[in-house]
């Protein structure tokens, strides 16, 4: 298999990314694409109460576990199948579970901070942001 097409789709929340990552998918099938969402890569919170939990600024970088996310790409990319978290939000924290990602010929990462670390920029073939008023991202929200 060739190198993976890595395409990064942002867009602050509620901008309708997670519909434009689900359109390209619905065109193209399971068959070649696989789908890693940022919000699956929030840290590990299990040594904080949920309160504390609760206080966390979540549209922060250093929220997610970008180590383990970029580890993830990566391993995409060489060929090899992930088991990707799976996050709770209503707990504020992952769960033990986990979704076997195996690897295809494009890979659809998405997320609001996709593009704020460099590491992560770089490793995408095509960027896509999702620019959307401000009054029409706060009414989805």
């Amino acid at each position: 298999m060739n190198r993976p097409i890595l395409i990064g789709i942002t867009g602050g929340t509620g901008s309708g990314k997670s519909t434009v990552a689900r359109e390209i998918y619905k065109q193209f099938g399971d068959k070649c694409i696989a789908m890693i969402e940022q919000d699956s890569y929030y840290k590990d919170q299990s040594n904080l109460s949920f309160e504390e939990r609760l206080k966390i600024n979540y549209d922060h970088p250093d929220a997610f576990d970008n180590l383990l996310l970029v580890k993830h790409l990566n391993l995409l990319i060489e060929g090899q199948v992930i088991e990707k978290p799976i996050y709770d939000f209503e707990i504020h924290n992952r769960i033990d579970e986990t979704i076997t990602v195996e690897p295809k010929e494009i890979i659809i990462f998405e997320g609001i901070l996709v593009l704020a670390e460099k590491v992560l920029r770089d490793m995408l073939d095509i960027k896509i942001y999702v620019d959307t008023d401000a009054d029409v991202r706060f009414i989805r929200r």
